[in-house]
């Protein structure tokens, strides 16, 4: 039997003037990460890393949330306004840290250290966020530990990212989840070595989930509005970036604005042939998928009642500890 055809999309002609129109039509707000493409950040109502659209999110008075991220930040903001809707423009645009970090693995794995608290990085799923005592981010996960002070404490799922804190923080003690980001783990520190030979002079900027070999590269490691915000105030005219290139785009628009130009150098990966530095999941929303989602209101990302009242908690207590 014959393959039946593909499905006629019928997509408009100037999508982004549609999106503009559905987003006013429903009264949508759009929510876009740092990783996405250019063209779609370019449409958002806010853009953001993990701790600003949180923030965000928890502002919400639209009658419509459309997220251009991953899946968990998408969660994220259902949580905090369970009774708004919100779309996404692909359910598959996952992430490996929370993918990683499977809810009743996790549950087994608090078990084994009794009386220890938890905080959990962001990239998790709302069921991680339920079992968890705190959230952070990168932008504020060394504050959040010292929230911690004196308590044995467990942090999930990114061993980097734990790492990093644990000395930023004086805390040689975390009880670590062993995951990692399939992005950051691919920056090659050999290859950045050879690049800044090359590149004499140029400032290396990291972000915390790399490889620890890569950050001892670093001259300046933060989060990625960190990552941002410095790469626009360093004097340095070349600079190498160890993240997700998504960040190239606003950091270009910030200089643009200061009447200023930089090179921007990705820091290289292990594998030449492919663009695994790039997050697969992130660039699954694409323009065309954000009309439809806006158009349809599908698909929608569901948490279940119960992990939206034990996730809430934890989300509200970092953003309260956030101000």
């Amino acid at each position: 039997m014959a393959e039946s055809p593909p499905p006629v999309l019928d997509l408009p002609d100037d999508l982004e003037a549609a999106i503009v129109a559905l987003k006013r039509e429903r009264n949508a707000v759009l929510l876009a990460h740092y990783y996405q493409d250019d063209e779609i950040q370019d449409l958002a109502d806010f853009v953001g890393d993990s701790l600003a659209l949180a923030q965000a999110a928890a502002r919400v008075e639209a009658d419509v949330i459309a997220f251009c991220g991953v899946h968990f930040m998408a969660e994220t903001a259902k949580i905090l306004n369970p009774e708004t809707p919100v779309v996404v423009p692909d359910l598959e645009a996952g992430c490996s840290l929370a993918d990683g970090c499977p809810p009743d693995a996790f549950r087994a794995f608090i078990a084994e250290h009794p009386g220890a608290k938890v905080l959990s990085y962001i990239n998790c799923s709302a069921e991680v966020k339920a079992l968890s005592d705190l959230i952070c981010t990168s932008s504020n996960a060394v504050e959040m530990v010292k929230h911690f002070q004196g308590e044995k404490l467990i942090f999930a799922p990114d061993r980097h990212l734990a790492r990093w804190v644990a000395r930023e923080s004086g805390r040689d003690d975390l009880i670590v989840w062993q995951g990692a980001c399939i992005v950051h783990e691919q920056f090659s520190a050999k290859e950045l070595a050879k690049l800044r030979i090359r590149h004499d002079g140029a400032e290396v900027l990291a972000h915390p989930e790399c490889d620890q070999a890569v950050l001892d590269q670093a001259d300046f490691i933060a989060s990625t509005t960190g990552i941002i915000r410095r790469a626009v105030e360093s004097p340095a005219n070349t600079l190498i970036i160890a993240t997700e290139d998504g960040v190239f785009h606003q950091i270009r628009k910030e200089l643009a604005q200061a009447g200023r130009t930089k090179e921007l150098i990705q820091a290289p990966g292990m594998d030449e042939s492919c663009a695994c530095n790039r997050c697969p999941f992130m660039r699954l929303n694409t323009q065309e998928k954000l009309y439809l989602a806006l158009r349809d209101l599908e698909p929608q990302v569901t948490v279940a009642p119960e992990i939206i009242d034990r996730a809430r908690k934890p989300l509200e207590l970092m953003l309260e500890l956030s101000r």
